[in-house]
């Protein structure tokens, strides 16, 4: 249930074949969408922003970086470390029975990272947006050089540069459930998305300025193109999902080894439906790698990801990874879960804009935290106790992270909780 554990979305097919048409592209899209699974295993990934403690201010060099990473050795619980454009670091998971395993699994391959990290003279940083450093691309993936000639393309330069390079989230992995309890279950997912964003906001600060948003993070997908940023709407889970892909732009096409940028918009549909919209057929290929360019807050993937947590430091994630998947998993919290959150359910906009300063957002997450607290697996009690009593107060993590900004300077912030 991390990025290493996904396969192709249309299985026993050739990935050259061609598609026969939009209502072929519909059902490979639909009939990928969600895996039948009641195992209820988890899988987190959390990304950080790299810090060189020598020059906190300025982003490593793709050299150090690669040199770095070369030096790594393998993580004592199987967590796969990658690279973001901007040189953040990822961890992720491999699936695990529940989420207290997970949490497990992901803070001791967490403290093997700031082990090898320290000993090279970096930090890294799990916050949702870098506060101080400029804004700039450092990995020089094809990938990601075609991805940031599109956002340019079509007018969003600045926050597709900023997504890509200067924020960092907490991803939480789940299983989509038997079959029968997809609609209820995606749609509790939904309604629960604001109150998680409102709590985990931490990044009020961009490259050294402030917006006022309590999620910067956020804020920068809503000046992305909303085909491939917006919530996935409400029904059938795989047709939504299927519907969603075909109405998307396509972002990058393969031409051979390389990537290219696609300039303007043309939604995967009008390709299908139309091949001289981009200048050949589309392949199975080409729909596997379109869906890897979606970035809505919840995305399935036979399993479901939920995107829209800001990174949070490591005396903090913990407790929202368990209240997360308490309310999703235990059955008696999510019942719970889905009347408290109703409310809120259309409220994401604020959450990232006022976090708790919204009263019926505060109310929501105070009440939803006492009742991960009632239902949380006993290792994580604390913890949620902890993220409970705050949110009570009617404040977040990111309250604590934001006065350090305000007061002491983004850099401060930045190196402060590099080196914790």
């Amino acid at each position: 249930m991390t990025a290493q554990s996904i396969t192709s979305t249309i299985p026993d097919d050739p990935l050259d074949s061609v598609l026969d048409g939009v209502d072929d592209a519909h059902a490979r899209i639909a009939a990928g969408a969600l895996r039948p699974d009641t195992a209820h295993r988890v899988g987190l990934e959390l990304e950080f922003h790299l810090v060189d403690l020598a020059e906190p201010a300025r982003r490593p060099s793709w050299p150090a970086v690669q040199a770095l990473l070369a030096g790594l050795r393998p993580m004592p619980s199987g967590s796969s470390v990658t690279l973001e454009p901007g040189a953040q670091i990822e961890l992720s998971t491999p699936p695990r029975a529940d989420v207290a395993a997970a949490v497990e699994a992901l803070a001791a391959d967490r403290e093997a990272l700031r082990t090898a990290l320290t000993e090279a003279g970096f930090g890294a940083a799990p916050l949702g947006a870098d506060p101080a450093r400029p804004v700039r691309r450092v990995n020089p993936h094809p990938r990601y050089e075609a991805m940031e000639r599109h956002f340019s393309a079509i007018g969003c330069a600045g926050p597709g540069l900023e997504m890509m390079t200067a924020t960092a989230a907490l991803q939480v992995n789940v299983d989509a459930g038997p079959v029968a309890g997809w609609p209820a279950r995606m749609a509790l997912i939904r309604s629960l998305v604001p109150v998680l964003v409102a709590t985990s906001a931490s990044s009020s600060y961009l490259a050294g300025r402030s917006s006022g948003w309590h999620s910067m993070r956020q804020e920068t997908w809503y000046g992305i193109d909303h085909g491939r940023t917006d919530p996935i709407t409400a029904g059938a889970p795989p047709e939504r999902w299927a519907d969603y892909a075909l109405a998307a732009p396509v972002m990058l096409v393969r031409d051979g080894a390389a990537l290219a940028p696609i300039t303007r918009r043309v939604s995967f549909g009008e390709w299908v439906a139309d091949p001289a919209a981009i200048g050949r057929p589309v392949t199975a290929a080409d729909l596997d790698y379109h869906l890897t360019t979606l970035f809505p807050p919840v995305r399935p993937r036979g399993y479901v990801e939920i995107r829209c947590l800001d990174a949070l430091p490591d005396r903090w994630w913990p407790a929202l990874a368990a209240l997360t998947v308490t309310l999703l998993d235990d059955p008696a919290a999510a019942d719970a879960a889905a009347e408290l959150c109703e409310p809120v359910a259309g409220s994401l906009d604020e959450a990232a804009r006022s976090g708790l300063a919204d009263p019926a957002l505060r109310a929501a997450a105070a009440a939803c935290a006492g009742i991960a607290v009632a239902h949380c697996p006993p290792a994580l009690k604390d913890d949620v106790e902890r993220l409970a009593e705050l949110l009570v107060a009617g404040q977040t993590p990111g309250d604590e992270l934001r006065h350090v900004a305000d007061t002491r300077g983004p850099l401060h912030l930045l190196e402060e909780e590099a080196r914790a």
